[in-house]
């Protein structure tokens, strides 16, 4: 049986959409997966009694403090020992989880996926990564959108490692593209780190590198389906695609495509590269991206997401 926890104290309208999106994920979901909630028991209890919903059905693990939105990470996540995101942490390393999976606060899923789990053997440093749908159709993995704000060329080459297993695995693509973000397609363009990234992976044999991608090019398609970048670019990238559906959808156009940029659709980010299934959904989740948040944890525990890292790692 599989067990996924999920941090009922996590994000901007926890815990009522958590446990909406959970008890939705769970009716998905096949029987040998069982939900542990973690969090305040009897707030979770009470909303639960107040939706109807079947108690029985999804498991509590009592924690007697969360850490907030807006507090420091990094503070809260040493101040706070028996928050729902420090205990979901110790007890995927300890083996009880198999997934753990938050709309909390970032930093603190970030600081438990640095310091309390371990990397991947061989692994430099875990990354996030975000799908971003293609015009042509499909999506494209761009990694890093956030955890590695300065990264060396080593960093981004192994980017595009983790990039190529997820893209394979968990996207169905039998031989990746791989790209680098840059500000020309010539080998001689960007910045040092690029450049010398650039050199490394062109001689790679551990992935098809198709070269340099232009920000003009990203949503086309045809091109590559995993874009390297590292997290402070990424970072922005997507929250500049966030933003620009933002104001699609406020000026009320319909569309097809555009309608692929919302984040409910894919609930949450993975961490890769870590030595267990982490996913970090967006603070303003709804309950269906909570729902889909842990349907993306149970995909990755089912493809075998973190072996197959290994690996490629050995």
């Amino acid at each position: 049986m599989a067990v996924i926890g999920v941090d009922a104290m996590g994000g901007d309208f926890a815990p009522l959409n958590v446990i909406l999106g959970a008890a939705m994920a769970q009716r998905v979901l096949p029987d040998s997966v069982r939900l542990l909630l973690l969090g305040d028991k009897i707030k979770i209890t009470e909303i639960c009694r107040q939706q109807g919903l079947d108690t029985g059905s999804l498991a509590i693990r009592h924690c007697t403090q969360s850490i907030l939105m807006g507090e420091h990470p990094v503070r809260a996540y040493m101040k706070k020992p028996d928050s729902s995101i420090v205990v979901g942490f110790e007890m995927l390393a300890a083996g009880e989880l198999d997934a753990f999976a938050s709309a909390g606060n970032t930093g603190s899923m970030l600081t438990g996926s640095s310091q309390t789990l371990r990397p991947v053997k061989g692994v430099l440093r875990p990354c996030i990564s975000a799908e971003i749908p293609l015009l042509a159709g499909g999506n494209m993995l761009i990694l890093d959108v956030g955890f590695n704000s300065d990264c060396r060329p080593d960093m981004l080459y192994q980017f595009a490692q983790l990039g190529n297993v997820y893209a394979k695995v968990m996207m169905g693509i039998e031989r990746p593209k791989i790209a680098l973000l840059n500000i020309g397609t010539e080998a001689e363009k960007g910045n040092m780190v690029n450049r010398e990234a650039f050199g490394i992976m062109s001689d790679s044999d551990d992935f098809y590198f198709v070269g340099n991608l232009e920000a003009n090019h990203i949503f086309e398609g045809g091109i590559a389906d995993v874009l390297v970048v590292d997290g402070f670019t990424g970072n922005i990238c997507l929250k500049q695609a966030e933003a620009m559906y933002g104001v699609i959808s406020n000026l009320g156009i319909k569309n097809e495509y555009l309608e692929r940029f919302n984040y409910e659709i894919y609930g949450g980010t993975p961490v890769l590269g870590v030595s267990s299934t982490v996913i970090i959904g967006h603070g303003v989740s709804s309950p269906k991206a909570i729902a889909n948040m842990v349907v993306s944890a149970y995909k990755s525990i089912e493809c075998g997401l973190v072996s197959k890292f290994g690996q490629t790692f050995l």
